[in-house]
């Protein structure tokens, strides 16, 4: 409609239209080549554009003729100027649009040039600029893309922030800023896209500028918050964020200003607590310190923390002294511990301060500062007498100083009595490192039953322990209950010996480790088959993870008859998917590698999938897709006939398990589609056409079963591209 009115005026048009005819035919122009452009189709738009613009110039040329002073041309041209302006703006949208990168430029500079005179119109151009950035970078027209981009950051964005600044619009700065930062960064991804060998260093200078512009937003919205009343909660949650965010510089700027403005408030204390947890998160340990002896002194001249800040500043010092203990850092850790002491007043009575004195005496203990670790136990027994950790540092002192007094050695049973499963393991971890001979003292105590059972219930024996108990359990009589502890014990020891094997180490250190382990099963196995005669275990895992760990330890120390143990575990009838999915795995993870028996216990898998009831699309889903990448390996393409017909049995299994439900997953059926149009493709390259066209079909199958991914991937997968 538009079109067809414009055409109407302009062929209405006569020899000297009057001023408003004028003013309609450009106003009806530019909206119909404004028009053509929103919808795609910038080449007719050009017509209506130039019509407008021949009307502007006849425009001005007639309100020439009718101004009789300077004043009066002026504001006529003015006027005209701003119709203009819009004109440019859209042959130059028109040309972009259609690949004119000369004219575009030329349009936008005369533009440029009226910013003078029109202000009001550079955010217009700015939006108009990046646009055009935006656009022909997703062209991948990336030298037209960087031009547009660095036109916009070194006039046009420049030019607003002055706008606002003149008409003091504050607030709006840090849009602007925000806008400069998108800008630098899209440019120097333009940079790096185009060539990022020849551009690398305008792109890294635009990532630079795009930092420091972000930073400009930061420290001019805080210059913002400074000239308004803001309470002291809303200044402390914006230097959380400052900080929290990277913006250190900003925030502890911000920390240092605020606190003038709450001199007087009781909650000042917050701040000072945020400060110093920040300080120490960015390692400034030194600053922090002078911080925190700052607030100790203000303690003791009547500027105490409120409890609530004087709580978290306790933690935050525990936080840095545990850190540097971790760290080996004893006497650090002894620093940060005695800044916290200084907060308590001598005498007083407070289970952290036991708690605290008893992590002090740990400290003077690797120190070997036997007499302060004794004192620093002392007040902690002042504080909570009553304490099993209390108790438990001065059994580590006896036993430093070789002080086997049955109060002390007792220490571990009385913790097992009392619950303290912990503090049993820590004194047992402890006496093993400070006694030579252990055994005699314990043999009598593990004959208690309910003592084993209660170690064995806390889950947390390490290699140690579980070697120490298995030595020790000899001296007891082989009833059935010290037999299961023993077998758990062993089994426990066997896994750890395996997992140790699987981090790190040398290859001499994990053959020890995974003979060991071996070592632990045989002796497992003579209780085990004891146990299985006093009872009925069939519920019991035992003869999985006995398969399971010696299947591990012989495929790592590559024994030749691991063969011979297969041989019999292919024939159990009741053996688990579970199982065989996890000696799959084994079979590969190094050292080991045994694709034979990876793809056999695979294969016996995926045949016990089809056997169920129901069968669980993603399980057998993950089977098949381990048993077909073991087999088809990527990139072959010399493939003998029996493996493809195989490969081709396994993709028909999962063809009719995809057609049977929905379950199956939309990523393993594109898996599946891809492997087998691949496979078709390689068959293709080496003349076997026939192959070629059946294994893209079944691709071909497979893609009828996808869901959303269906429409991305059916241009992709198409046999006329190919044959």
């Amino acid at each position: 409609v538009r079109f067809v009115a414009c055409r109407l005026v302009c062929l209405c048009e006569g020899s000297d239209p009057p001023e408003g005819t004028i003013r309609r035919q450009i106003l009806m122009s530019m909206k119909t080549g404004k028009g053509w452009i929103d919808i795609g189709k910038a080449d007719l738009a050009d017509e209506f554009l130039e019509i407008a613009m021949s009307n502007v110039e006849k425009l001005y040329a007639k309100l020439l003729k009718g101004c009789d002073s300077e004043a009066d041309i002026h504001v006529h041209k003015a006027d005209v100027e701003k119709n203009l302006f819009k004109v440019l703006s859209y042959q130059a949208e028109s040309a972009v649009a259609q690949g004119d990168f000369q004219k575009a430029v030329m349009c936008v500079q005369r533009c440029k040039d009226m910013l003078m005179k029109l202000p009001k119109e550079t955010c217009y151009l700015s939006i108009l600029c990046y646009n055009f950035g935006v656009e022909t970078y997703e062209q991948k027209r990336y030298e037209q893309s960087s031009f547009w981009l660095s036109l916009l950051y070194s006039y046009v964005c420049p030019c607003v922030a002055n706008f606002f600044s003149a008409l003091h619009m504050s607030f709006k700065l840090p849009v602007c800023f925000s806008f400069q930062a998108k800008v630098l960064r899209l440019l120097a991804t333009a940079y790096f896209e185009w060539d990022c060998n020849l551009y690398l260093d305008k792109a890294l200078k635009a990532i630079s500028l795009a930092n420091q512009v972000a930073m400009c937003y930061c420290i001019c919205a805080v210059a913002e918050f400074l000239h308004h009343e803001m309470s002291l909660d809303f200044c402390l949650n914006t230097a959380k964020l400052l900080l929290e965010h990277g913006r250190e510089s900003v925030g502890f700027d911000f920390l240092k200003s605020v606190p003038e403005r709450f001199e007087s408030s009781l909650d000042l204390g917050k701040f000072t607590v945020l400060h110093i947890e920040f300080l120490l998160q960015n390692k400034r340990e030194l600053l922090a310190k002078q911080k925190v002896e700052e607030v100790i002194i203000g303690h003791y001249t009547g500027k105490q923390l409120l409890p609530e800040a004087l709580n978290r500043l306790h933690i935050i010092l525990w936080d840095t002294a545990a850190k540097h203990y971790e760290a080996k850092s004893y006497s650090e850790a002894l620093h940060w511990y005695n800044y916290s002491v200084s907060f308590y007043t001598p005498g007083q009575i407070d289970q952290n301060l036991a708690k605290l004195q008893r992590n002090m005496a740990s400290c003077y203990l690797h120190l070997k500062q036997v007499d302060k670790a004794k004192e620093a136990v002392k007040e902690a027994e002042r504080c909570d007498p009553n304490s099993i950790f209390t108790k438990f540092s001065i059994y580590k002192i006896a036993v430093m100083e070789k002080d086997t007094d049955k109060v002390y050695t007792k220490h571990v049973f009385i913790s097992f009595q009392n619950e303290q499963h912990v503090v049993a393991i820590k004194a047992l971890e402890y006496l093993s490192e400070h006694v030579q001979d252990c055994q005699r003292l314990f043999a009598r105590r593990l004959s208690n039953h309910l003592f084993m059972s209660k170690l064995l219930s806390t889950g947390r024996i390490l290699i140690t322990f579980s070697y120490f108990w298995c030595q020790l359990s000899q001296f007891c009589p082989s009833d059935k209950a010290v037999l299961i502890a023993q077998k758990t014990c062993l089994l426990m020891a066997t896994a750890i010996d395996l997992d140790m094997g699987r981090q790190q180490v040398t290859p001499s250190e994990q053959m020890e480790l995974m003979t060991q382990a071996l070592q632990h099963l045989q002796a497992c196995k003579e209780i085990w088959k004891v146990l299985k005669l006093t009872g009925d275990f069939a519920k019991d895992p035992t003869d999985t993870l006995l398969l399971l760990y010696e299947f591990e330890a012989r495929s790592k120390l590559n024994d030749p008859t691991l063969y011979n143990l297969m041989e019999s575990v292919w024939e159990q009838p009741q053996i688990e998917v579970k199982t065989l999915e996890i000696i799959a795995s084994l079979a590969m993870e190094s050292p080991a590698r045994y694709p034979v028996l990876c793809k056999k216990a695979l294969k016996s898998a995926l045949s016990l999938h089809r056997k169920q009831t129901v069968i669980d699309a993603v399980k057998f889903s993950k089977c098949l897709h381990s048993l077909i990448n073991l087999s088809l390996p990527t990139g072959l393409t010399d493939l003998d006939a029996c493996v493809l017909q195989e490969m081709w049995d396994y993709f028909e299994d999962a063809l009719s398990v995809v057609s049977s439900t929905n379950a199956y997953p939309e990523m393993e059926i594109l898996w599946l589609m891809t492997r087998a149009w691949n496979t078709g493709i390689f068959q293709y390259t080496v003349g076997k056409y026939k192959e070629a066209e059946q294994w893209c079909g079944l691709g071909m199958r497979f893609l009828n079963h996808l869901g959303s991914l269906k429409k991305t991937y059916e241009g992709h997968v198409s046999v006329s591209r190919w044959i």
